[in-house]
């Protein structure tokens, strides 16, 4: 029984065409709104810290809403998608740039990406320990987005575990590698060994597929849509996690390698020995994530969904100005003529600043 009864398909090049005319106006007018909450939160570090997530993050937010292209562009989905992702932004920013280093505060803070899973669960204080708090309301009500969302969804408890098992481990990753730097990369190195379900990962490759939310959105995707059949949600969880939702951060990493050594943040690409090491490990990712694509029910669009983080990391322009175009090239081919085109598109958008 497939996963839901898909619809017409369509050309690639058609589907990103939608995606690009439907889905980026809908999550702009989400983030806008959000923006205005976010000028209402009177503790000025928390205001900044909302409004600066929105602003630098926005791709993040687009990029996820491509698993409401299969609904027809369900507003309701891109609302839930859009909330939930900037949940995580305006968090990581809170553990990343507001000069705080406690990990209690940061667990604490992330419980709220749990509570956004768990409809019907009390939510947390999520600032109890962080030394500011007062945001109006601010996170709580991107929680309570999601939660209403989900509560109307018959089927989402048939993938609820699954995705707050996802969340649970990106909570764990941005505990970890927020705390200083001489303890955090032995503490990650502890939570791999204990954490990794797959021998041949690095600790930095398993933490990078932790820091995805792509399983979350596609477990949610599916729920939204009938709901998967029995079994199908472990198939769908198992197929993003590691490969597709490592593949996901390993190049959100790969394109600001020169950044993060500028600005002295954590790299996960920038822990392979060499170049050689680097090119192997992203080719093998990447064959991975269509490999685990291909086995998914509605495969054709989870491939697109691969070929669509491939075109869009690959065009930005922080690839050439590192030298990195010919590495690149090579990503790209693995995904073929398709994944070529829609990288044309990707950088006739980023001309056009859409992106």
């Amino acid at each position: 029984m497939p996963l839901i009864s898909p619809p017409v398909e369509k050309n690639p090049l058609a589907l990103a065409r939608d995606f690009l005319r439907d889905i980026f106006p809908m999550v702009d007018e989400e983030l806008a709104g959000w923006q205005a909450q976010a000028y209402l939160c009177p503790e000025a570090e928390l205001r900044r810290q909302a409004l600066l997530s929105l602003k630098h993050k926005r791709f993040h937010a687009l990029g996820g809403s491509f698993y409401a292209l299969y609904r027809g562009g369900d507003r309701r989905l891109v609302r839930f998608i859009t909330a939930y992702q900037t949940i995580s932004d305006y968090l990581d920013n809170l553990c990343d740039r507001a000069g705080v280093l406690d990990a209690a505060a940061f667990r604490q803070l992330h419980g709220a990406m749990g509570d956004a899973l768990s409809p019907g669960e009390a939510p947390g204080d999520y600032y109890l320990l962080y030394p500011y708090r007062r945001d109006g309301g601010y996170l709580a009500n991107l929680v309570r987005c999601c939660r209403e969302y989900l509560a109307g969804l018959p089927d989402y408890p048939r993938v609820q575990e699954g995705a707050r098992r996802l969340a649970s481990l990106y909570c764990d990753l941005q505990v970890y590698k927020h705390l200083r730097p001489e303890r955090r990369v032995g503490l990650l190195k502890e939570w791999h060994e204990k954490k990794c379900p797959l021998p041949g990962l690095s600790w930095w490759e398993f933490a990078a597929a932790c820091g995805s939310t792509l399983g979350v959105f596609a477990l949610v995707d599916a729920a939204s849509g009938g709901g998967p059949a029995g079994g199908e949600e472990r198939s769908l969880a198992e197929g993003y996690f590691p490969y597709i939702c490592g593949l996901h951060i390993l190049l959100d990493y790969y394109i600001d390698q020169e950044e993060d050594r500028r600005e002295g943040d954590l790299n996960f690409v920038a822990f392979y020995r060499d170049g050689k090491e680097r090119r192997e490990r992203l080719r093998f990712f990447v064959q991975r994530a269509f490999r685990e694509a291909e086995k998914l029910p509605r495969a054709s669009f989870h491939r697109l969904a691969v070929q669509g983080l491939l075109a869009m990391y690959l065009s930005d322009p922080k690839v050439r100005a590192q030298g990195l175009e010919e590495e690149a090239g090579l990503l790209l081919q693995e995904g073929g003529l398709t994944t070529r085109a829609l990288h044309v598109l990707g950088r006739g958008v980023r001309r056009r600043g859409l992106l």
